[in-house]
């Protein structure tokens, strides 16, 4: 007897294929590995080199010797090279920012960690558009803010304008220290209510993988491509000043 092939055997044949195929792909897809986002970008390694060039005319600025004599009490450093202001007096600005931390045991500088620094502009001079920025991180405290996604200066840990020439000696406990030069001229920028916040994008760029905070500077499991020079410059003037001090 011969076998009759109906419309109905051949579309439900044509759907069990179809099925079979696409649940091929979609557990082809499920064993695919997650996309490795690209590595570091001309920009962030402007970035980081922009900072340690403001980082290094901190270290040689004769007025600048509280923040020489304290960078390596610090746990952290956060430079912004450029802090561009958006408004007149009353207003916004804000810029990119690393950040790297000291290890308590080894005294070593290890980074980056990418921020996004929006600051409050009262107090920032008028006629004058753009401040290098470093903060010092004093405490646990301050550096344990710098975990969270966003968190703003004053509200969750307190910050103070850095001394510079004549108050160098000052004794200061807050957990963030400030230190601003525009055109030259210092304390330019009032960082109070500022908001730091973390540039995730920029992290995960930079490390070709999703990172957070905590893994770059606490747990310090992530290694960028090579030693930057900015971390380089760092260990250089916490180890001239551990040598001078003995």
């Amino acid at each position: 007897m011969q076998q009759r092939i109906t419309v109905f055997d051949t579309t439900r044949r044509w759907l069990s294929v179809a099925a079979l195929t696409s649940l091929a792909a979609f557990f082809g897809c499920a064993t695919q590995p997650p996309t490795v986002p690209p590595g570091p970008t001309a920009e962030q390694q402007q970035l980081i080199a922009d900072s340690q060039t403001t980082v290094s005319h901190f270290l040689r600025d004769p007025d600048m010797t509280w923040f020489q004599q304290h960078l390596g009490q610090a746990r952290a450093v956060l430079v912004s090279p450029q802090v561009v202001k958006a408004g007149f007096i009353f207003g916004g600005s804000g810029g990119r920012a690393v950040l790297y931390t000291r290890n308590p045991q080894s005294g070593g500088w290890s980074g980056p960690a990418f921020y996004n620094l929006g600051a409050a502009s009262v107090g920032f001079q008028a006629g004058v558009s753009v401040s290098e920025t470093v903060v010092l991180v004093m405490t646990e405290k301050g550096l344990n803010s710098l975990m969270s996604p966003s968190f703003k200066l004053g509200a969750v840990a307190s910050i103070a304008v850095g001394p510079v020439g004549a108050g160098a000696g000052t004794d200061i406990t807050s957990d963030f220290v400030g230190f601003s030069r525009s055109k030259g001229v210092y304390g330019g920028l009032n960082l109070e209510g500022g908001v730091i916040s973390v540039a995730d994008d920029w992290n995960n760029a930079y490390y070709g993988r999703v990172v957070s905070p905590v893994d770059i500077a606490i747990r310090g499991n992530v290694r960028g491509p090579a030693p930057t020079g900015l971390a380089n410059e760092l260990d250089r003037a916490t180890a001239r000043r551990t040598s001078s001090a003995q």
